[in-house]
């Protein structure tokens, strides 16, 4: 038997995987030249303080972040009926990321996670891409796991479906052939 038919048959990637790498090349060299045209009209000392000064407030941003989650998490840890309304904190740390990496198309796009009407914007593409789109399987998974009880408390579990039939013995193991 020739060894081509023993070969299994090329995994299909998806198209995500396939242009990501272009993407991230093309986002780069747009990056790296947006820097050198504002070098040469501002100078280089402007542009290394415009970075810096990206990096402090990213930093700034995702320390108050922090902060905030972590009152948060207190104050319902306290009182697990309180309606605490949500921190927001995920877009204002994602938001103080991308100022902290430099480049400024990364500090555009992380200045507007913080402006409350493109702020809203992205917030509503979040819950699409988490509905519709490739993270949609896994936000059904992590609900599938977690059984909330009346409580508050969230305990990790398995979804178990009775028609199936009966389940293996975790225990059993098979005797050794020999």
């Amino acid at each position: 038997m020739s060894q081509q038919a023993t070969q299994a048959p090329p995994a299909t990637r998806s198209r995500l995987r396939r242009v990501l790498p272009l993407l991230i090349t093309a986002w780069l060299v747009l990056e790296i030249w947006l820097l050198t045209v504002v070098a040469s009209a501002l100078g280089w000392f402007v542009v290394l303080m415009l970075l810096l000064g990206g990096v402090l407030l990213g930093g700034r941003l995702i320390k108050g972040a922090g902060r905030r989650a972590l009152s948060a998490a207190l104050e319902q840890s306290r009182n697990p009926q309180s309606k605490q309304p949500q921190t927001g904190t995920s877009l204002t740390v994602l938001a103080g990321v991308l100022l902290i990496l430099p480049g400024f198309l990364s500090d555009l796009l992380g200045l507007t996670l913080l402006l409350p009407p493109t702020r809203a914007l992205w917030r509503s593409a979040g819950r699409r891409l988490t509905r519709t789109g490739p993270l949609a399987d896994a936000v059904r998974l992590q609900e599938q796991v977690r059984i909330h009880r009346p409580d508050g408390k969230i305990i990790q579990g398995e979804v178990v479906d009775p028609d199936a039939g009966p389940r293996p013995d975790p225990e059993y193991r098979p005797p050794v052939a020999g």
